[in-house]
């Protein structure tokens, strides 16, 4: 459950200069993992979760300043006839030309950075979960550095593959081509301090993340009694 040794990831936690210094949990996983059953198992106990994926689809919005700089980078084909960014085309676009992933990163990481800064400066919970399936990989917009501890969710291959296939109704092969673009279950571990192991049913996750927010409780308070 807890691992506090593996702590090999370099991640320098920023000063957000929020008011009550709260303790931040970046909370990531490989697909299928159980990162959204985490996510709600941490809301339903007043824990605010700031959630990378819905932040990188409010910034693409239409009229949005963030899509009008990749409409501008890529040309007019990224958006629908409604003006709203046609996702699929993008999508396939950027998965056959690595390059062009790098450039739309370029407009889209800093948004998404800002926005989830703003998110953390506004949340009044007891501590924050930020949630993004990249965390470690890409630093997902700089995001780790937001965070002062990092959680994993970590599941065997295939456990991954069968959640993944039953939830989102995906080829084996398309799954496994989003697991390549991902670390290693060793790699990301490693670069965790708390890892729970989700290869049972929800009641057995529940009693993993007790403890551990338990832990973060703890955590936060301190962090607040630093700050004062």
């Amino acid at each position: 459950m807890s691992n506090k040794a593996a702590q090999s990831y370099s991640r320098q936690p920023q000063n957000l200069q929020t008011k009550n210094k709260t303790l931040v949990v970046g909370l990531t996983g490989g697909i299928g993992s159980g990162k959204s059953a985490a996510s709600a198992w941490f809301s339903e106990q007043g824990i605010d979760i700031i959630d990378a994926d819905v932040i990188a689809h409010e910034i693409v919005t239409k009229g949005s300043d963030t899509l009008r700089k990749i409409q501008k980078r890529f040309g007019d084909w990224v958006l629908n006839d409604d003006g709203s960014m046609n996702r699929a085309a993008v999508r396939t676009h950027v998965f056959a030309n690595p390059e062009a992933l790098i450039e739309l990163e370029a407009v889209t990481h800093p948004a998404i950075r800002e926005t989830a800064k703003a998110q953390l400066e506004s949340s009044t919970s007891a501590y924050v979960v930020l949630s993004a399936p990249l965390l470690i990989e890409g630093a997902e917009a700089g995001l780790a550095n937001l965070c002062q501890r990092i959680l994993v969710m970590d599941a065997t291959e295939d456990t991954q593959l069968a959640r993944a296939s039953q939830r989102d109704d995906q080829s084996i092969q398309k799954i496994k081509a989003i697991m390549t673009n991902q670390l290693s279950r060793e790699e990301r571990n490693r670069h965790a301090d708390d890892i729970i192991l989700n290869e049972s049913d929800l009641a057995s996750l529940y009693l993993q993340l007790e403890p551990l927010h338990q832990e973060y409780l703890t955590l936060a308070q301190q962090l607040k009694f630093a700050g004062d």
